[in-house]
């Protein structure tokens, strides 16, 4: 179970003695395969939040299987529905195939990036609990006067605290004054 002033350690080891260790990357070497890989899938354009949600409306029936198969069947049936629809048959069932597996990536990527973002979300816990144990210990040494030299850490830690609790004030909109 988890607590709240528990650290917790992604660094423990669990790799048995059998798996080899590859070596860990840099953030910055990240960065730079990513964009790599970025510049070769064309296609990956983002969009806005309103361009996705019209998308996604009108993707909703090509998640059903029944309805895919069915258009495949209707695309190869004549001339006029492929070329009305822009693809025939074959083509229509690539893109159905191309769907599927690029959806294998983007779930790996989910899982990829839920996974940075739980290391960081880690780092940023342990970094608070050292803060708060620093500012502890700190607060204990300035009682004594041979540690007079950490007083304007300590203070600043403080006053930065302070900063962080105080609600800030709500903006009320100017109303404009008539000519």
């Amino acid at each position: 179970m988890y607590r709240k002033n528990q650290t917790l350690n992604p660094t423990t080891p669990t790799a048995t003695a059998d798996t080899p260790q590859t070596p860990s990357l840099t953030p910055e070497t990240i960065v730079e395969q990513l964009r790599a890989i970025s510049s070769q899938v064309p296609e990956a354009i983002p969009m806005t939040p309103d361009q996705r949600e019209t998308v996604r409306g009108h993707a909703r029936s090509a998640k059903n299987g029944e309805i895919l198969q069915t258009t495949i069947s209707l695309v190869g049936t004549t001339d006029a529905i492929s070329s009305a629809v822009g693809h025939d048959a074959d083509g229509v069932r690539q893109l159905c195939d191309d769907s599927n597996r690029w959806g294998v990536v983007e779930d790996e990527l989910r899982a990829l990036l839920n996974g940075v973002s739980s290391a960081n979300l880690v780092r940023r816990q342990q970094l608070a609990v050292i803060a708060g144990t620093a500012y502890g210990v700190g607060v204990q040494l300035i009682r004594n006067p041979e540690h007079a030299a950490i007083v304007p850490h300590v203070l600043e830690f403080k006053r930065l605290k302070a900063l962080g609790r105080r609600k800030k004030p709500a903006t009320t909109p100017q109303t404009p004054i008539p000519e």
